[in-house]
């Protein structure tokens, strides 16, 4: 008798978990549109332009999901959220998907009980110091004031870097990356510190770049991925997926140009096939339209496309792809197999 009450209560916690997978994705759909959390202004991942329109590498990412569901890129409504912020709105439901520069880590995934669905920049905590401060190593920063974002792993790695060293520093707490660019700006901390990519891109909005510099010292591993709450099953997959649609696409050379030719063509490619659903039935398995990678990947391009448009060598961030380059290339970029 005990056992058949442990196994009832199994399928019923069982429908539970899936009645709340769905739900997800039942409110998007009858909201008409994708609420996502971002950075409150990071340029080049997640900053509105001069029109108020929301754009970024992160954001593509946003708009990539929204395409997916509605065929609509331009279908989500932006939360701007800080470090302290952002996990509290998904925990909430203010937002559907967090896409904020947010590194996976253990406590995040479980005690947080968050989903992340994958990574979308493999980066390294660094250090920008103006030039005339004359320093070349992090390992010379003994004294300094850091300018630093509350409630990031960037605060913990600061502490264990020092502490290792032993060499002493003094914060100066702030809440987002516009904060710590006037703080730095104005003398108030010699040395900012976060994702060596928010560097990158801080500094390309400062009036002479040139005049500050990221040191060399890459101090942590920083995994940055989107990601959902825990028990969104089917949501989790479906932002998971077009994640990884998007990675799939360049190594395949699927590109914005090219993707609804292919599509209505088709091609002698079988897994470019599965994935525009010119073969088999891989939307309905995630509960979406059979075109939903098509209309993905025409919102804003592959991965390669959106990392050069807004990121790259190209631009005034500069990033070159290192890490974030395609496994056949020498990277860490490797989407599993759609089949």
């Amino acid at each position: 008798m005990k056992t058949s009450v442990f196994l009832g209560a199994l399928t019923v916690a069982g429908f539970a978990a899936g009645a709340s997978a769905a739900q997800t994705l039942d409110d998007v759909q009858s909201r008409g549109n994708l609420n996502c959390g971002v950075t409150t202004g990071l340029v080049g991942f997640a900053a509105p332009d001069a029109n108020g329109v929301w754009e970024g590498f992160d954001v593509a990412v946003c708009r990539a999901v929204a395409a997916a569901i509605f065929g609509d890129p331009m279908a989500v409504e932006f939360v701007p959220t800080t470090g302290q912020t952002r996990f509290t709105a998904l925990a909430s439901g203010e937002i559907d998907l967090l896409a904020r520069n947010t590194t996976w880590t253990f406590t995040r995934d479980t005690d947080l009980n968050n989903e992340f669905v994958g990574i979308n920049y493999y980066d390294g905590q660094g250090f920008m110091v103006p030039r005339d401060l004359g320093v070349s190593s992090a390992l010379e920063l003994d004294g300094a004031t850091v300018c630093i974002q509350t409630g990031t792993t960037t605060e913990l790695n600061l502490a264990d870097f020092f502490r290792v060293n032993n060499i002493e520093y003094e914060p100066v707490p702030i809440e987002t990356n516009a904060e710590a660019q006037q703080q730095y700006l104005a003398g108030a901390c010699d040395v900012y510190t976060t994702d060596a990519s928010g560097l990158a891109a801080t500094r390309a909005t400062f009036e002479d770049p040139s005049a500050h510099v990221i040191l060399p010292e890459i101090i942590s591993k920083e995994p940055l991925g989107p990601l959902v709450r825990h028990g969104d099953n089917e949501w989790g997959d479906i932002a998971r997926w077009v994640l990884n649609a998007l990675i799939a696409a360049e190594e395949l050379g699927v590109t914005s140009a090219n993707v609804e030719q292919l599509a209505e063509e088709g091609t002698d490619n079988p897994e470019i096939n599965r994935l525009l659903g010119v073969e088999g039935e891989l939307g309905a398995m995630i509960g979406l339209s059979n075109d939903w990678a098509v209309n993905a990947i025409a919102a804003g391009g592959n991965y390669g496309e959106l990392f050069e448009r807004h990121i790259g060598e190209s631009t005034p961030i500069g990033l070159a792809r290192g890490l974030n380059a395609q496994w056949t290339e020498g990277g860490l970029l490797y989407a599993p197999p759609f089949r």
